[in-house]
């Protein structure tokens, strides 16, 4: 595509606006119930917080009981830490765009975290920084996402002690969309955090853009059931100190990390997520945050997480309700499957949970695109068939219009009964903006079809990849940025030996 089509494709699909209404599942009692509930859970059972004593004092404080490293918390006190968390906020990109995250807005991003990668091609391997770069291009390069993710897929031929520099250099490098930095370790967090601030601040934004603005946000899980470690504890505070984003989303398989039953899970991911959010809060009150949840079932035959499933969805309706009495932006949702291939089950499952998401009421959606084998693979045809659905999730999500344009009386009147209406003005002022295109869609006869080479959904995906990593063209650096940055990577780099593990 030129690159004058792609600005204006750009230009045309901003963060979509949800036009639609949510679902609402459960009835005050209900929700009330499970509200209770986690405060039971907080004040009878706590959490455990490991091997930081700065936290477990910043709760005590606040006025939670403390016995070693288990917290505890009068019902209704976790949720007063959580009132300064502000509902809406905006994230900034490098080249100044405006992302808000909240209220009405959706944003979706990229899969997060898998240690492989595959494509039809190469088959199923090990993720390499090459690798990481592709997807941020292709995330880059597409309409679909506003957000370029964070650890887009794991480079494990890159040190681990070293390998989020090249990871945050690669977000800022090879998109200007807002991104994620490193919780490996608040080393690595503070490392993120600076290099944004050495590009935001070094192209014109001016000191102390950071402080003001969010640009940068950490993934910030909870040990599920109940259990906060240092390093997630650590990096949560790095980033809320520096006035950047945090999501905070406990991972929870039923019948694993909670009880078998979904009430008591979805009260322990809301006990759970609050804590997280408290904590941002008491670190920098009005710090940027997300409600996140990833909650899903298990195969208890096997132990396999499942994805897509009755269950889950019914539990993404409760959880996007739970958020919206707290008055946070929500995480939900994505194109989850357990699948291997980005086959049917794949996009049968992808689909349900996705479309979970949406009706829940989420404003931000992690594995958007991408996403297979439970997290463990990121799939090159997969996220192309995911930009595709993303591509008509932005046209649901601005609902119907109706008006005197859209009820078209112009047209039955130069048509007539019994007549096409293809040929009428209405028609043709329309026609190209009407219905959302899939460009992946195969709609032709099956002769057609036959004659180009009979491709199936993953063989058009796979040649609209390597289309798009062919069409991409980097946006512009500041050289001299781009030299700062690369001094400081060197002298992180050069500071420690490698570590592979």
């Amino acid at each position: 595509m030129e690159r004058q089509a792609v600005a204006a494709l750009m230009e045309r699909c901003q963060v979509p606006r949800r036009h639609i209404p949510t679902y609402e599942l459960l009835d005050d009692e209900s929700l009330g119930r499970l509200e209770d509930h986690a405060d039971w859970i907080l004040d009878e059972i706590g959490i455990e917080v490991r091997d930081d004593a700065e936290t477990v004092e910043l709760f005590a404080a606040a006025g939670a009981r403390v016995d070693g490293s288990r917290v505890r918390f009068e019902p209704g006190l976790v949720r007063s830490l959580c009132v300064t968390a502000p509902s809406t906020f905006t994230m900034v990109g490098r080249d100044g765009r405006e992302v808000p995250i909240g209220g009405d807005h959706v944003v979706l991003l990229p899969a997060y975290g898998p240690p492989f990668v595959t494509d039809l091609d190469r088959g199923r391997r090990y993720a390499t920084i090459e690798d990481f770069a592709n997807i941020v291009k292709l995330t880059w390069a597409t309409p679909w996402l506003h957000h370029s993710g964070g650890t887009v897929c794991e480079p494990v031929d890159v040190p681990v002690n070293k390998r989020h520099l090249d990871m945050v250099h690669a977000h800022l490098r090879w998109s200007t969309k807002p991104f994620m930095g490193s919780v490996t370790a608040p080393d690595r967090a503070a490392d993120s955090i600076e290099m944004a601030r050495i590009v935001f601040e070094g192209s014109g934004f001016g000191p102390g853009f950071l402080d003001r603005h969010c640009v940068i946000q950490g993934n910030i899980n909870v040990n599920s059931p109940l259990v906060w470690d240092d390093t997630m504890t650590q990096s949560l505070k790095v980033y809320a100190r520096a006035n950047q984003g945090c999501v905070i989303s406990p991972f929870i398989l039923g019948g694993a990390m909670g009880p078998v039953t979904q009430p008591a899970l979805l009260a322990q991911a809301h006990a759970e997520a609050m804590t997280g959010i408290a904590l941002t809060q008491l670190a920098r009150p009005g710090a940027p945050v997300v409600y996140g949840n990833f909650l899903t079932t298990m195969d208890l035959r096997s132990g396999a997480p499942t994805f897509g499933t009755p269950e889950s969805v019914l539990s993404t309706y409760a959880i996007g309700q739970l958020a919206r009495r707290l008055g946070l932006p929500l995480r939900c949702g994505g194109h989850y499957t357990a699948a291997k291939t980005a086959d049917g089950q794949a996009m049968a499952e992808s689909a349900d949970a996705m479309d979970a998401g949406i009706l829940a009421g989420a404003n931000y959606v992690i594995h958007a695109a991408g996403w297979l084998e439970g997290g463990l693979v990121f799939g090159y045809e997969k996220f192309m068939l995911d930009l595709d659905r993303c591509g008509m999730l932005h046209r649901r999500l601005a609902g119907l219009t109706i008006d005197d344009e859209q009820l078209a009386a112009d047209a039955y009147r130069e048509a007539g009964p019994g007549q096409a209406h293809l040929g009428t003005a209405h028609t043709l002022a329309h026609f190209r903006t009407a219905n959302h295109l899939s460009p992946l869609a195969d709609t032709s006869s099956y002769e057609q079809w036959t004659e180009g080479g009979a491709l199936d959904a993953q063989r058009r995906a796979n040649a609209a990849w390597k289309q798009a990593l062919a069409d991409y063209e980097p946006p512009d650096i500041d050289p001299g940025v781009e030299a700062d940055l690369q001094a400081f990577m060197t002298e992180r780099k050069s500071s420690v030996p490698d570590a592979w593990y």
